[in-house]
């Protein structure tokens, strides 16, 4: 039976948006990677605030509103941290740590988890206090609260996800991949932050 092609402007909304990502992706890679974690970080807050408030309905307290100015920052982290951030680590990782290093599966894993996680979730703290102009004090108080906590959550959350992200998947694809991880661990990040 002979396969019929169907033009693009036919093709399902699903498929022209993915078509449209890839063109972008090639064309402008770090922009393209940058405005998807912008706006998977800013979904992944406001699915924290959603959880928290469905726990709350359930216990009789008085819900909020949906907090915009917190999906804002996740944003603003999102857009000029973590995508540009995270293509350029992937980027040199892979010159570093290229594919035909007998080892690169073991030290790819342990540079991402013991240098790249410890320092990204540091910079995170950092950038969240300044976007909410707290002051050293505070900052120090969130780090000595809670970045242990995230990060050993971390370690156990993330290393089987980037075992399989920098190991398997293609580079241009691996910031795609962790922001999907990303907007369930932003909702994580933004409640034990608080």
């Amino acid at each position: 039976m002979p396969v019929e092609s169907r033009p693009l402007r036919d093709a399902s909304l699903h498929f022209r948006v993915l078509q449209q990502y890839l063109f972008l992706l090639k064309k402008y890679p770090v922009l393209t990677k940058s405005v998807t974690s912008g706006i998977l970080s800013a979904l992944g807050n406001l699915l924290s605030q959603i959880l928290e408030a469905r726990k709350k309905a359930k216990t009789g307290a008085p819900v909020s509103e949906l907090e915009t100015a917190g999906a804002a920052r996740y944003a603003i982290y999102g857009l000029f941290i973590t995508g540009p951030v995270s293509h350029f680590f992937y980027q040199l990782m892979e010159t570093w740590l290229p594919a035909t290093d007998p080892y690169c599966i073991v030290k790819r894993l342990l540079l991402d988890r013991l240098f790249f996680a410890p320092g990204f979730l540091l910079i995170f703290y950092f950038v969240m206090n300044i976007l909410e102009a707290k002051g050293r004090e505070d900052f120090e108080k969130k780090m000595r609260g809670s970045y242990w906590t995230a990060l050993k959550m971390n370690w156990k959350v993330w290393t089987p996800f980037q075992f399989i992200n920098i190991n398997f998947v293609p580079v241009q694809f691996r910031v795609l991949f962790a922001n999907m991880i990303a907007l369930f661990w932003y909702a994580y990040l933004a409640s034990v932050r608080k």
